[in-house]
């Protein structure tokens, strides 16, 4: 999969209308909200997770319809069950990530609300804490997702939306953990 993504890379950044075609706008956004990763397979056995949180941080160029941002987050699960059996009180699994996202928004006529769909590329820290001894890996990530947006004042605008994150294989002190996350974020973006 990993071969694709150069070329859709490149491909993506020709589709983009340069600057001096399209007016630009600079933005700040933030959001948070729950995070629920998918079980992750360690050495055979299944860990399970508990709902947690997530919260991101963005500062992106925006022309009529397409975004550009760089984006900073923070995710949190603590463990439930490792291969059927509680885990280790404080136990839990942290990922800060660093994407680069582009977006695409469909601007409805005459309407406040604008669809939007996401795709992002970028690296993982992901830590493994046991309640005693910590481990971590860096990892390629990539998210995808869609969601809405809705004007709340002239500069403004609230989003609501869905994001699938996934990241490489992490290994923590020698065990080999899978990282995926279904993610569900309410923001603010806020337009210079």
């Amino acid at each position: 999969m990993k071969k694709f993504i150069l070329p859709l890379l490149v491909a993506g950044l020709f589709a983009v209308p340069s600057p001096a075609q399209a007016e630009t706008n600079p933005y700040v956004s933030i959001s948070g909200g729950l995070g629920l990763m998918t079980n992750s397979t360690v050495d055979g056995e299944v860990v399970e997770y508990q709902s947690g949180y997530l919260v991101n941080a963005a500062l992106g160029l925006k022309t009529d319809y397409v975004r550009l941002e760089a984006e900073v987050g923070y995710h949190n699960n603590d463990i439930d069950t490792w291969d059927g059996d509680p885990a280790i009180p404080g136990s839990n699994i942290s990922i800060w990530s660093f994407m680069a996202n582009g977006y695409f928004d469909y601007n409805m006529n005459d309407s406040e609300i604008s669809p939007y769909i996401m795709v992002g590329l970028g690296y993982a820290n992901v830590t493994g804490d046991d309640g005693s001894v910590t481990f971590d890996d860096g990892v390629f990530a990539w998210q995808a997702g869609a969601g809405v947006g809705f004007k709340a004042a002239d500069k403004v605008t609230i989003d609501v939306g869905y994001r699938y994150f996934s990241a490489s294989d992490a290994d923590l002190g020698g065990d080999v953990f899978s990282i995926a996350s279904h993610n569900i974020l309410a923001g603010v973006r806020i337009d210079f």
